[in-house]
């Protein structure tokens, strides 16, 4: 019975011993990033390394984040301007910063409407044809146009074209590139503007149409390590994304190479 006794107190004090299981760097990264660093992530992972704790929202609360002191390792925003931002006020690592990825803006619908095999069923060199694509009541789903990258990028392409005046009263904004994605998808709204990947990532929604590359700023995604970082896998990581081996996993996703 002693003998018993004191075996359990032993493996009790082992076990209030050892140390808890190892976490990897916390990442904050634009929603369009999901699956390519969620892919990424286990990738890491099963090179030995702790994995990366993911966390996906707009770039614009991300960076609101940030600036309110959240604790994150490293940052993954879809645009320059929110990075920027960050940087100016001295919330990032200046030299971490890098550009690991780009991307494309797209006009999609649902899967299941009528041409689902036809991606230029919307010409958008027509100024009416946006607004007759959407129909009587239909609204233009996109992220955010005033603070959200992706909404920002789909507003500039729809001034671009002369197209915004016709559509503006009828955008029905999102919190991110996946909010309205989801929009689309369920058949809240006939049309919405995505990023390439986010339309490549759902079997739910079909491109019908394009937006020239200058039609919008190139859409960039940089990375930097935040200033309170505490992790000393986050460049590691970070390195990992840049080299051969990262980048080959975000091209699997979709995403371009950096430019």
């Amino acid at each position: 019975m002693l003998r018993a006794l004191f075996a359990l107190f032993a493996c009790a004090i082992l076990m209030a011993c050892s140390p808890s299981p190892a976490t990897g760097p916390v990442v904050l990264a634009a929603s369009s990033m999901t699956e390519a660093l969620t892919a990424a992530a286990d990738e890491w992972a099963a090179r030995g390394h702790a994995r990366p704790v993911l966390s996906f929202a707009a770039s614009s609360a991300l960076a609101r984040q940030l600036q309110e002191g959240a604790p994150a390792d490293l940052f993954v925003s879809a645009d320059e301007e929110w990075m920027d931002v960050l940087q100016q006020g001295g919330h990032i690592r200046e030299e971490s910063r890098r550009v690991i990825a780009g991307n494309a803006l797209v006009l999609i619908a649902a899967a299941d409407t009528a041409d689902a095999a036809d991606t230029g069923a919307v010409d958008l060199r027509d100024p009416v044809a946006l607004s007759n694509a959407l129909g009587g009541a239909g609204r233009l789903a996109m992220a955010d146009p005033l603070a959200v990258p992706a909404g920002r990028y789909g507003r500039a392409a729809l001034m671009a074209m002369n197209l915004w005046d016709g559509v503006a009263k009828r955008i029905a904004p999102a919190q991110n590139v996946r909010a309205a994605l989801a929009l689309v998808e369920r058949g809240a709204a006939p049309l919405g503007i995505t990023y390439a990947t986010d339309a490549a990532a759902s079997d739910r929604v079909r491109i019908v149409a394009r937006f020239p590359e200058s039609s919008h700023p190139p859409i960039r995604y940089p990375v930097a390590i935040p200033t309170l970082s505490r992790d000393g896998d986050a460049a590691a990581f970070l390195d990992f994304l840049t080299r051969a081996e990262g980048q080959a996993i975000l091209r699997a996703h979709g995403f371009t190479a950096p430019r």
